[in-house]
């Protein structure tokens, strides 16, 4: 095969290429470093938010010992919060030798940071907990005694009040701009190194970990000492207060959890005002609902709080919630999950008047509930003896049910209408989990008042499909599906 030769030619075409690249417009190539997005550049918000970062340490009267010697308070800090079991029989911190008076020793180590100019100060419940004395170091190595306003330890927020002015307060964040993947820095005092700053992004919000609280969680490396200090974001400002790690050795483990600044803000308020905190309640006891649940009661999607108990009493009681109920709404607020309620209900002013929307036997039915005030938990009472009474066989044999009537005084204790005893339970009831004992108070999402409806609700069910029952154990009620053996 011949070969072209291009060589005379090669004058003419590059005077061609540049008389083509004279005449054209040729848009610039974007090397790909530069097509991504630069890290960011946290210098700024360091100086801006790092002067309203103090750093908290707590003093303790030490208490005349035979041991003059203990565990170092930081890392006492660190056994409590993070997991670890403390060594046995060792002593907790220095104690003072016998015959000596008592003084304040070092206790622990935490951070906060500044509401107001005028000297409130915000940090974790934990931090101030049992010290007799707080002491606060602004950045300017200025230190203050701290008197402590409030603690609230469901949150694990406290409030504490410096004697000074013209002080550097923070920005506070709007929660709701807050978005997963967005950049985020934290600024504290881990293992009492003032002032130190890490970053990091959110993870994810509204994680449960508690009933009031659906933590921000971040990657952002917290330690022994952060706890109290803030979590900032890209405009500097504060949007949690950092309160602990997820680690299963102790140290950080790249999950870290913070409190939403709405939810410590609502706190603060009240611990500024009144010194404490008021919470609402209904007096009911919630579980989850599964999906089993919700789809064999025709719920629909799995959604609600399951309403396992409600108190004697309570305004839950008066209001006509009982147990069995799915509450789904709150004064017109859907609940996804069973962790939203307390927090709804724990928001309102004791004495206000609300609307809750339950799902009972397949209908939604809306209650007017009167809030009352948080009080101590009361023990659960156990369940009256039912009076005994031959069990009726008939159609609860194919499920391995033997029922019978229950007596007047444990309607009354139950406080329920009526219902069944369960006498013995086989077979598909048995893994089902249905036990001596248990009540049943509705079936297939028909009411039982006693053994003649619950043999007729029986009656019109497929004995080949899931059966919804709806138990009493004690004080709790609980959903039990009865599966068909195949």
């Amino acid at each position: 095969m011949r070969e072209l030769n291009l060589n005379p030619l090669r004058p003419y075409l590059a005077a061609g290429l540049m008389a083509i690249a004279a005449t054209t417009s040729v848009l610039p190539v974007t090397p790909v470093w530069a097509q991504t997005r630069t890290l960011p550049d946290f210098t700024d918000l360091v100086d801006q938010v790092g002067p309203s970062v103090v750093n908290i340490r707590t003093l303790e009267k030490a208490k005349a010992s035979a041991t003059a010697s203990g565990i170092d308070e930081q890392m006492l800090e660190f056994f409590k919060r993070f997991g670890i079991p403390v060594p046995p029989n060792m002593p907790r911190g220095p104690r003072a030798e016998p015959g000596q008076p008592d003084e304040d020793q070092p206790r622990g180590v935490g951070s906060g940071f500044i509401l107001t100019a005028d000297g409130f100060v915000m940090t974790n419940a934990h931090v101030v907990e049992g010290a007799d004395e707080v002491i606060v170091t602004l950045t300017d190595k200025r230190e203050f005694k701290a008197k402590i306003i409030g603690a609230d330890k469901r949150t694990d927020v406290a409030v504490v009040k410096i004697e000074a002015t013209g002080l550097p307060a923070v920005k506070i964040g709007d929660i709701s701009r807050l978005r997963v993947g967005e950049w985020v820095m934290a600024i504290g005092s881990p293992f009492g190194l003032d002032n130190t700053v890490t970053a990091g992004i959110v993870s994810a919000k509204q994680r449960d970990t508690g009933d009031y609280l659906p933590f921000i969680q971040t990657d952002v490396a917290i330690n022994p000492g952060n706890s109290g200090g803030p979590l900032i974001n890209m405009r500097g400002e504060v949007v949690g207060i950092n309160s602990q790690i997820y680690s299963r050795s102790g140290g950080f483990q790249g999950i870290s959890f913070s409190i939403p600044i709405d939810e410590a803000t609502r706190v603060s308020e009240q611990l500024r005002i009144t010194g404490k905190v008021t919470r609402g309640r209904i007096g009911v006891q919630i579980d989850q609902v599964t999906k089993d649940v919700a789809e064999s009661i025709g719920l629909g999607k799995v959604q609600g709080a399951l309403v396992r108990g409600v108190e004697s009493g309570a305004p839950a009681e008066k209001a006509g919630i009982e147990a069995g109920d799915i509450i789904t709404k709150f004064e017109g607020k859907q609940i996804d999950k069973a962790s939203d309620l307390p927090r709804m209900v724990g928001n309102v002013k004791p004495g206000t008047q609300v609307t809750v929307t339950v799902f009972r036997r397949g209908a939604s039915k809306d209650l007017s509930v009167t809030i009352a005030e948080v009080e101590a938990d009361k023990p659960a009472r156990a369940a009256a003896k039912s009076e005994s009474k031959p069990p009726v066989a008939g159609p609860a044999q194919a499920l391995g049910l033997s029922v019978s009537e229950i007596s007047e005084a444990q309607k009354k204790e139950l406080n329920v209408k009526g219902g069944v005893k369960v006498d013995a339970a086989d077979g598909a009831a048995a893994r089902a989990g249905l036990r001596e004992g248990d009540v049943i108070v509705s079936m297939a999402n028909t009411e039982v008042t006693g053994v003649k409806s619950f043999e007729a609700a029986l009656a019109k069910i497929d004995k080949t499909k899931n059966i919804t029952v709806l138990v009493r154990r004690g004080e709790l009620a609980q959903f039990v599906i009865i599966r068909p053996a195949r």
